[in-house]
């Protein structure tokens, strides 16, 4: 192996900071969690898990002999773009009840304040 080649492993450990991997040869690899992505990634977990294959980019070594490895040109599709779509979902199901409520809401106010001047008392309102 070496710089530049593309190399398929498995994700033995995840960490806050990045993954350890193992490859096909026994040889370890680390990839930072500044280079899962190419947005922005808040935890290892949402993109990996321990068992998956992956595939990446050597990009170097670390200071402890792994090779460093990128996947931000491997296209990995991210699980947590999955669970936000539904989590969106649920997000404007939310808002669009809380819309209607609103405006229900609004509705009823506004005739008890109509009911309330024709008697001729005036709302604290």
């Amino acid at each position: 192996m070496k710089v530049g080649d593309h190399v398929k492993g498995k994700v033995v450990k995840t960490l806050k900071y990045g993954a350890i991997l193992e490859f096909e040869g026994g040889e370890k690899g680390f990839v930072h969690i500044s280079k899962i992505a190419k947005g922005y990634v808040e935890k290892v977990g949402d993109f990996l898990k321990e068992g998956q294959e992956i595939e990446g980019k050597i990009i170097g070594k670390t200071k402890d002999g792994k090779w460093e490895v990128t996947l931000k040109e491997m296209n990995l599709e991210p699980q947590k773009q999955q669970e936000t779509s539904e989590e969106d979902k649920k997000k404007q199901d939310f808002e669009k009840k809380l819309k209607r409520f609103l405006k229900e809401s609004d509705a009823k106010f506004s005739e008890y304040r109509k009911r309330m001047e024709k008697k001729g008392r005036r709302s604290r309102w």
